[in-house]
């Protein structure tokens, strides 16, 4: 496995792969969540390139962008491990240099939801996707659904800027007792730890209250807000019921929909989600 750092060891790097080529963008602090998704770009890339980047665009003021977790060698392990042929490390001066000035913001569905609890998230996390998209020059890129609204605005972005490359996306990797597989996990304490497992929870309420009929958006959002704000460790920043492509809160949930939430455990902040998909003719109203 080859490991760069400077835009032209990458581009040089790049060309000696075989294509297709699969990339896979990572913060670092690696998962089997994240190793997933490498699994998954082995199924249709000859090879496989990986980043880690821990964007400070896309962290606000106050956010936990200098107590972000790192574990460089054992990422490397791990990709190693798992197949990757080339990772590229920048650093903030090789994607931001001195004089950086040009930004991408993708309207609408980057609005609700974490970009209205996090204003300018997405502008960094679209900006940097694009860099990467650039740099990599990817025949296929990979993401988890866990993060179900930068998926979104992710896809928007490719759209609108016609790159020319699919978007693959991996169902989320959860621990025994539901809990989605995060980096934040590791600032959770004993208690906390225990604690987190109401948003999986809440969620699989309204998932089983969807499966036995239930369509109304408000009930089930009030399903979930009723078991977070049951669980004493945790504050509820928000729930949603929305349409799964542009993130609009829903009434009715025929046709499907994306479930979400924001919830504080302690002063760890997490979030997931589930898909609620409506079939017609023997297929799902939507898909990834």
């Amino acid at each position: 496995m080859k490991q760069v750092t400077s835009l032209e060891e990458l581009r040089q790097a790049r060309r000696e792969l075989s294509a297709p080529v699969g990339f896979v963008p990572t913060m670092g602090f690696l998962h089997e969540g994240h190793i997933s998704l490498v699994k998954l770009a082995q199924r249709n890339c000859a090879s496989i390139v990986a980043s880690i980047f821990v964007n400070p665009a896309q962290f606000g003021p106050g956010e936990d962008l200098a107590a972000y977790p790192s574990d460089i060698p054992g990422d490397l392990k791990k990709l190693a491990a798992a197949g990757v042929n080339l990772v590229w490390l920048p650093t903030p001066e090789v994607l931001y240099p001195s004089g950086f000035n040009t930004w991408i913001s993708v309207d609408g569905v980057s609005a609700p939801l974490e970009g209205a609890m996090r204003p300018g998230h997405f502008r960094g996390v679209a900006t940097v996707v694009a860099k990467l998209f650039n740099a990599v020059q990817p025949d296929k890129a990979y993401f988890g659904q866990k993060d179900a609204q930068q998926v979104a605005v992710i896809k928007q972005m490719v759209r609108d800027l016609n790159f020319p490359f699919e978007i693959a996306i991996g169902p989320t990797v959860r621990e025994p007792d539901g809990l989605a597989m995060s980096s934040r996990n590791a600032y959770l304490n004993v208690q906390e730890r225990k604690s987190a497992t109401v948003l999986y929870r809440a969620l699989n309420a309204a998932k089983a209250a969807y499966e036995a009929g239930e369509r109304d958006g408000s009930a089930l959002r009030a399903i979930m807000r009723k078991m977070v704000e049951d669980e004493p460790l945790a504050k509820l920043q928000y729930v949603s019921c929305a349409e799964p492509e542009k993130l609009q809160e829903l009434d009715n949930t025929e046709n499907g929909a994306l479930i979400s939430m924001a919830v504080f455990i302690g002063k760890t902040r997490l979030i997931d989600n589930v898909l609620l998909a409506a079939k017609k003719e023997g297929r799902n109203a939507f898909s990834n």
